[in-house]
């Protein structure tokens, strides 16, 4: 009987050793795994650091564009309207010479 009884406190000392082990197993993969996250999580942190700095560049970049196409629009729109008062002055310019013309034609011609 002492031997039985024994045996069976070897066996249930034996099975939480396993137990124990496995535990340990399982707490060191569970740590390996958290720590593999975390570095996944650091490089995610600062990849997005990054691209943060590339966007805030690029959103500097197109509203200096956007600025420079806004002082081009303005200076098209000028541009547009010197030139079509430029145009105006020459058909003025165009009926003043035709009404001159005009005029000493029939001076010539009318008045001899």
């Amino acid at each position: 009987m002492m031997t039985s009884w024994e045996e069976r406190q070897r066996n249930t000392l034996l099975d939480g050793r396993r137990a124990l082990e496995q535990t340990s197993e399982s707490l060191a993969r569970s740590e390996r795994t958290a720590l593999e996250t975390e570095a996944i999580g650091v490089e995610v942190v600062s990849n997005l650091g990054t691209q943060r700095e590339t966007l805030q560049r690029a959103r500097n970049r197109l509203e200096d564009i956007d600025q420079g196409l806004s002082t081009t629009n303005s200076i098209l729109n000028t541009m547009t309207r010197r030139v079509f008062t430029n145009k105006l002055l020459l058909v003025l310019i165009i009926l003043c010479e035709c009404g001159i013309l005009a005029s000493l034609i029939f001076i010539r011609f009318i008045k001899h």
